[in-house]
C-alpha cells in the first residue's frame, strides 16, 4: 500500500477491507531474509567509533546459512532454545535467521541485562546453547547451559554458506520473549512464526517504502526492538543500525540519524524524553524524517509537541504488549489527538471492558481487552507455565491489565495500569494523566505519580519528579509545579505531595516501576 493510498484511506475503510492471510506453512527467515535479491542492500551499519558496513542480502543470506550449519554441527535440533547475548551487528541478525532456518526457538538477550536477569532467562528457558561474543563470554557461568559458543569470523567460517531452511508450520514456535514486567521475575512468552504477520504497523503507521532507510531505536531483545527490525525488512526497507557503546546517548543518536538521512524511524517515549534535553536539536541535528512512530509506553503530549517544534512532524504513537502488539495506533491518514493511543488496529478486535467483560460507555474507565485468538499475533502461551497460559489466554478475552477510556469518536486514552489507579477522596485518578501534566512544566523532565497514604483522604496523589537541567529542587518549585498541574489539569487530580529524585525506577524497556514507589510510600506510612 503506497502513501497515496494511505492518504485516501479512511479508518473505517481500512477496518472494513482488512483480511488476515496466514499460510499453513510459514518461516520467518524464509519470508524476511531469503526472498530478497542477493544484490539488494539490506543494512547500513555503524558503531559508536564511526566504523561502517554496507551489507547486502546475499551476505546476510550466506551468514545465516553458515550460522544454521554451525548450530546443526553443535547438535541443535528443531524446538531447541538458542539463547543469544550479542550486540546489534549484521552477524547477530544473521544468527536470528539461522536459528529460525534450523527450526529452533530464538531467545535474544540484551548485553545491558544484569547477570541475574541473564541467568534467569537461560535457566528458565532451558537453552540448548548460548551464543555470545568475546566481550561478554566471561559473564556466563558454564554450568548454566550445555554449551557456550563464541560468535566470531572463525566460527562462521566453519559453516557452509548453503542450507535448506526447514519446513515449519505457521503455528510452530519461533520466538521466546521475556517480559521485564513491573512485578516479579520476567516470564517467558512463546510466539509462533505467524506472529510477525500481524505486525502491520509497518503498513498502517510507518507506511514502509521499498528501499528507504528505516531505523529502530529498541534493543534487539524485546518486541519493541525485534519487530522494528524484522517488520520493515518484510516490506523491502533497508535497515539503518547503530551499535551503541553502552546506554542511550540522545546527541549521538540524533547525530547518527542526521548523518545517514533516515526517513522512517521507530523510537520510544524514554528516548524522546532524553532527546528533549538536547538544546536546539532541530538546528544542530537536521533530519529528513518522513514518518516517526513511538511505542513501548504511553507518549506524553509534551513530547509530541516538542518533536513537532523541532522537526515539523507529529510522532505517531501506538500501543501493545509483548503478548500482543500493537493493539491500538495513530495513523497518518487520521487526526492525531495528542495523548491518545489512537484507535484499534485494523483486524484487531479491541474493546474497553468492565470487570464482567461488558463494554463500558464512552468516557468511562475500563480495561483494554483483545478478543482471544482473533489475529496471528496470539501467543502459544507462557513458557513452561500451562496454568498461567490457560488463565491468561484460555478465555474469550485477553486482559491487558491496562486501564483506559474511549471517547465518543473511538479514540483510546490510556489511564495507567489497572492496579495503578489512585483513589483519593472518592475520585479515581489515573497516574499517567498526572504525570503528563507535570511534564508540561518546563522544570520537569520526568515524573511518576502514585497513591500516598493520608489520614484524612485515605490516599493523596504524590509525584516523584526528576528535574530538567538548570533547575534546583526547592519548596517553592514544588509548590509551583502543584499549582501548575492544578490550574492546567485538575483541581482534584493534582499532586498534593512532590518529592524530587535524581531518577525513577524502571524496567529494562523504560517503563516506570510505580509499584516500587507505592511500596516505598506504604512503608513510610507504616
Amino acid at each position: 500500500m503506497t502513501l497515496a493510498a494511505l492518504d485516501s484511506l479512511s479508518y473505517e475503510q481500512a477496518c472494513a477491507e482488512h483480511r488476515w492471510e496466514v499460510p499453513e506453512r510459514y518461516n520467518i527467515a524464509r519470508d524476511v531474509c531469503d526472498k530478497h535479491p542477493r544484490e539488494k542492500l539490506a543494512m547500513v551499519w555503524e558503531d559508536w567509533q564511526g566504523n561502517e558496513r554496507r551489507v547486502s542480502w546475499g551476505e546476510l543470506q550466506d551468514l545465516s546459512n553458515r550460522f544454521a550449519n554451525v548450530l546443526r554441527n553443535h547438535g541443535v535440533e528443531r524446538g531447541d532454545r538458542v539463547a543469544l547475548l550479542l550486540s546489534a551487528t549484521p552477524e547477530t541478525a544473521a544468527a536470528f535467521f539461522g536459528t529460525w532456518k534450523i527450526g529452533a526457538i530464538l531467545l535474544s538477550m540484551s548485553v545491558l541485562y544484569g547477570d541475574e536477569g541473564i541467568k534467569h532467562r537461560i535457566t528458565d528457558s532451558q537453552a540448548k546453547v548460548l551464543v555470545t561474543d568475546a566481550d561478554n563470554v566471561h559473564r556466563i557461568d558454564p554450568a548454566l547451559v550445555e554449551e557456550i559458543i563464541v560468535l566470531d569470523e572463525n566460527l562462521l567460517a566453519e559453516g557452509e554458506p548453503t542450507f535448506d531452511c526447514v519446513d515449519t508450520a505457521a503455528d510452530d514456535p519461533a520466538q521466546l520473549y521475556y517480559s521485564s514486567g513491573t512485578t516479579g521475575l520476567a516470564k517467558g512468552i512463546l510466539h509462533a512464526h505467524r506472529y510477525l504477520l500481524a505486525h502491520e504497523e509497518f503498513i498502517y503507521c510507518h507506511d514502509v517504502q521499498d528501499g528507504e532507510l528505516f531505523h529502530g531505536m529498541g534493543e534487539w531483545a524485546w518486541a519493541a526492538g525485534i519487530a522494528p527490525l524484522l517488520g520493515p525488512w518484510r516490506f523491502g526497507a533497508t535497515q539503518l543500525v547503530y551499535r551503541r557503546e553502552g546506554g542511550f546517548d540522545p546527541e549521538k543518536q540524533l547525530a547518527f540519524l542526521s548523518k545517514h538521512r533516515a526517513t522512517n524511524v521507530f523510537t520510544t517515549p524514554t528516548a524522546m524524553r532524553a532527546m528533549m534535553a538536547v538544546g536546539d536539536a532541530g538546528e544542530r541535528f537536521p533530519q529528513q524524517f518522513r514518518i516517526v512512530c513511538s511505542a513501548g509506553e504511553p507518549l506524553n503530549p509534551e513530547a509530541i509537541r516538542w518533536f513537532r517544534e523541532q522537526y515539523g512532524l507529529t510522532v505517531l504513537d501506538y500501543y501493545g504488549l509483548t503478548e500482543s502488539y500493537p493493539l491500538c495506533a495513530n495513523f497518518p491518514f487520521m487526526e492525531v489527538r495528542e495523548g491518545s493511543m489512537g484507535k484499534p488496529m485494523p483486524g484487531w478486535d479491541v474493546q474497553i471492558l468492565d470487570e464482567d467483560e461488558r463494554p463500558v460507555e464512552p468516557g468511562e474507565r475500563g480495561e483494554i481487552c483483545l478478543r482471544a485468538r482473533s489475529n496471528p499475533h496470539y501467543p502459544l502461551g507462557y513458557w513452561n507455565n500451562p496454568e498461567a497460559s490457560q488463565e491468561t489466554f484460555g478465555g474469550e478475552w485477553f486482559h491487558t491489565k491496562d486501564a483506559a477510556r474511549q471517547d465518543e469518536d473511538g479514540y483510546v486514552w490510556y489511564e495507567g495500569r489497572a492496579d495503578d489507579v489512585i483513589i483519593s477522596a472518592g475520585y479515581r485518578i489515573g497516574p499517567f494523566e498526572v504525570e503528563s501534566a507535570c511534564i508540561e512544566h518546563p522544570a520537569v523532565r520526568e515524573a511518576a505519580a502514585v497513591a500516598s497514604p493520608d489520614e484524612r483522604r485515605g490516599f493523596v496523589v504524590k509525584a516523584f519528579v526528576v528535574l530538567a537541567a538548570g533547575h534546583e529542587p526547592t519548596d517553592e518549585l514544588a509548590d509551583e509545579i502543584k499549582r501548575y498541574v492544578r490550574e492546567h489539569h485538575s483541581a482534584y487530580a493534582y499532586p498534593r505531595r512532590i518529592e524530587f529524585v535524581t531518577d525513577l525506577p524502571k524496567t529494562l524497556t523504560g517503563k516506570i516501576r510505580r509499584i516500587e514507589l507505592r511500596q516505598q510510600e506504604a512503608e513510610r506510612a507504616g
